[in-house]
């Protein structure tokens, strides 16, 4: 006997990539919670679901996440290679390597435009690289983290990456602009890179290591992730656009397959 189509689907789990554009704010964990609370009210069978590239809370941008089969190719995407747009405010250093963190270093110096864009170079290729205290790293079984906020002072071990692209983003003119519009002539506070890395490669430690080059200290005030291999922001969805799919239980719009 026939029955209507309707009647006779079952419910079937979703594989693939949900490409999360995430917020400043929130962990990569934290993601992976809203998507597998999406899962649950759209009506989806309960899957795996898993991230495929940590992202910290003050970094936005392009977080893959990996549903059902798509869990079983989440460590090839940590492996993949990732792009950066990233600001290095120079002139203060800061624990973290990062808005967030305490200041420890600071500097009157300030670079030009033509003194970045000088140093590039030498950050370009494979490169060695100490990674932030404050990091999801291990060190005797406890992320580096939380050792650092708990005071402990930390010896970070160098680990060779390579850097495939390193540029400034602006023009000179605009960078230029930025300058008189804070009123110093001899030198920017701020510079926007666009980077392309291996994994493993911590853009805050390339931004202190880029300052430090250029005799002064620094730290990162945006990043931003623009693809995660072969996902870039085009294919990116916001948590409240996975938010209402999944209040009109139609996630299949927002699965990459």
């Amino acid at each position: 006997h026939c029955r209507p189509r309707w009647l006779s689907r079952r419910p079937m789990a979703l594989h693939g990539w949900i490409i999360l554009d995430k917020p400043v704010g929130i962990g990569s964990t934290q993601c992976v919670s809203a998507v597998k609370r999406a899962l649950r009210e759209a009506g989806e069978p309960k899957t795996k679901v898993g991230h495929g590239g940590t992202l910290d809370p003050l970094a936005s941008g392009v977080l893959p996440i990996a549903i059902g089969e798509a869990t079983k190719l989440a460590g090839r995407m940590l492996d993949a290679t990732k792009a950066y747009e990233f600001t290095i405010r120079f002139g203060e250093e800061t624990d973290s390597l990062d808005a967030e963190g305490e200041l420890v270093a600071a500097s009157d110096e300030r670079p030009t435009f033509a003194d970045i864009e000088a140093v590039l170079p030498r950050f370009t290729g494979a490169i060695s690289q100490v990674p932030p205290a404050f990091s999801a790293l291990k060190i005797g079984g406890k992320p580096a983290y939380a050792r650092a906020r708990a005071g402990e002072t930390l010896e970070m071990e160098a680990r060779s990456v390579t850097v495939h692209g390193l540029r400034v983003s602006a023009s000179p003119r605009a960078q230029e602009d930025i300058t008189r519009s804070r009123g110093d002539a001899k030198g920017l506070e701020d510079a926007t890179l666009l980077a392309t890395v291996s994994k493993g490669t911590y853009i805050r430690s390339l931004a202190r290591d880029i300052a430090h080059a250029l005799g002064t200290v620094g730290h990162v005030t945006m990043l931003r992730r623009t693809r995660a291999g072969p996902f870039g922001l085009e294919k990116a969805i916001s948590l409240d656009f996975l938010g209402k799919a999944a209040k009109a239980r139609s996630l299949d719009g927002a699965v990459l397959p």
